[in-house]
């Protein structure tokens, strides 16, 4: 009496597929040991391999010449945003110091103002 066993098709079609490559790759091994064509064919597929898989070096050099880059970048626009700032306020301590009633009496009202939309939340 034979017991069925219960079988996931997609484990078949994997098992499948790895045969066929395991086939595949004993053939193209065939092939690259004949002579002339074979050295360069695995001359090819090395470098192709060395060109997909970089090292990890190379890599590390890439992403940190990237971040001082960056880095750079965002001294730059820091700086930037530094000096308007500085001009902002000198442009606001003018305006208050031309008119401090105005200032107090806006700063009285976004007090409130504020006040009201917290005590709802």
């Amino acid at each position: 009496m034979r017991r069925r066993i219960a079988v996931d098709p997609n484990q078949v079609a994997l098992l499948r597929s790895h045969l066929e490559l395991v086939r595949k790759e004993s053939e193209a091994g065939a092939m690259f040991k004949s002579g002339e064509m074979g050295d360069e064919l695995l001359a090819l597929k090395s470098e192709m391999l060395r060109h997909l898989h970089p090292p990890a070096e190379d890599m590390f050099n890439a992403a940190k010449n990237r971040s001082e880059a960056l880095a750079e970048e965002i001294k730059a626009t820091l700086g930037e945003l530094g000096e308007t700032l500085s001009e902002e306020e000198e442009h606001v301590e003018r305006l208050i110091a031309e008119r401090p009633m105005a200032a107090l009496a806006s700063a009285f009202a976004l007090g409130i103002a504020i006040g009201f939309m917290l005590r709802r939340h």
